[in-house]
């Protein structure tokens, strides 16, 4: 973008944030208004607008913090939403509009038709908005259904700043497979030790890629495999003969994942906030920013088992996290802790067989009550090119 243009942008965005004073998160729905209990103030950094964040209060809740978090055996401090990491999840149902105040950008996967300004990266299809202002989005859900996620858009801040949207089914209606006894969001996630933004800010100085991760995370644990992780390994408890839903989320910076749980089967019912045709396998391959919603039957000998996660890397191409992050499925009751707690077998990190044998199944439900309207006819076609290559900046675009 010429160099007038970003400014002309940044000025009319600095009159557009004036106006944003929104207060608080709340659901409203076609039949009652539904107030969520997050009361959730968000405030992140933007682009343009480097300055130490702040922390303030809205009735219980915490705005966006700096905090510390110890991992890999050092601490660091980080940009968080309410302190935590992942971020606090949104619900809400089918049809439902959504309110939610933040600094700085929105829920990924919603359509968003002619509403624009409540979605995209700053000074392209929204305005940035400073630190110390505040502006309302206004999500409107159509015909989502399942999971997405929220997270922020500037640099590379999505790795910290990010959490789950759970779209349930509208009041009335009921999930087009027999309901699970309890739920559970996975989310996917990936561990720096050095600052996001001096990372970023690095690789786009020298033109290189950014530097990998030094662990990938499941819920915010980089779990077992991991030095001095193994004691927050995250553990999700299972009751014999349940079945459960996971809701699981790719958040990891830029990698595609395979993702399996140990002597379980994983029945994939949902992806991207649509129904899919059931599919039964022992693992899944997801990719970056996409959501997946998965049954898992809890019908094994009661112990533990490890969910795990590791990339998939086809083809040669930059480094990538090559590290295998655990997470562990714990049936109650009373057994014997296993000495060794099995692993999932993923395929190897470069196994494309294995990723498209997974893709290769996908297929809509496409059912009466979930119908895809698919056009019949074609009185129009486009012709699209692309191309890639590389062009040394003018100083004035700099």
């Amino acid at each position: 973008m010429p160099k007038s243009s970003v400014n002309f942008q940044r000025k009319r965005c600095e009159t557009f944030n004036e106006k944003a004073n929104g207060i608080d998160l709340s659901i409203t729905g076609p039949v009652d208004i539904l107030t969520t209990n997050l009361k959730v103030r968000i405030e992140y950094l933007s682009i343009g607008c480097i300055r130490k964040p702040f922390v303030r209060k809205w009735g219980d809740a915490d705005w966006l913090q700096q905090a510390q978090f110890t991992r890999l055996c050092e601490t660091k401090t980080m940009l968080t939403v309410n302190g935590s990491f992942p971020g606090p999840t949104i619900h809400a149902r089918r049809g439902d509009t959504i309110y939610v105040n933040v600094h700085n950008e929105g829920e990924h996967g919603v359509k968003q038709p002619r509403n624009p300004w409540s979605d995209g990266p700053e000074n392209i299809t929204q305005c940035p908005i400073q630190p110390g202002k505040n502006f309302t989005y206004e999500v409107i859900l159509s015909n989502e259904e399942g999971t997405l996620w929220w997270h922020a858009h500037s640099d590379w801040s999505r790795a910290t700043v990010h959490g789950a949207l759970v779209i349930s089914p509208a009041r009335g209606t009921t999930y087009p497979f027999p309901a699970p006894d309890a739920e559970q969001t996975i989310i996917l996630g990936s561990w720096f030790k050095g600052d996001l933004k001096e990372i970023i800010d690095d690789a786009l100085a020298a033109g290189s890629e950014p530097a990998i991760s030094n662990s990938l995370t499941i819920n915010g644990q980089p779990g077992d495999l991991y030095p001095c992780s193994a004691k927050n390994t995250y553990r999700y408890k299972v009751n014999y003969g349940k079945t459960y839903l996971l809701r699981v989320i790719n958040a990891v910076m830029n990698e595609e994942q395979f993702f399996g749980i140990a002597g379980h089967r994983l029945t994939v019912v949902g992806q991207d906030a649509a129904y899919i045709k059931p599919i039964t396998t022992s693992y899944i391959m997801i990719t970056p920013g996409q959501t997946m919603d998965i049954l898992v039957s809890a019908n094994k000998t009661p112990s533990e088992y490890y969910m795990a996660s590791r990339t998939f890397a086809d083809g040669t191409g930059p480094p990538f996290d090559n590290t295998t992050t655990t997470a562990i499925l714990q049936y109650n009751g009373n057994y014997t802790t296993p000495s060794a707690i099995p692993l999932p077998p993923l395929p190897r990190f470069n196994d494309t067989a294995a990723a498209d044998s997974y893709t290769g199944r996908v297929r809509s439900l496409a059912s009466k009550n979930h119908p895809i309207n698919v056009p019949q006819s074609i009185n129009r076609r486009l012709y699209i090119a692309i191309a890639l290559n590389f062009r040394l900046a003018r100083r004035q675009h700099v």
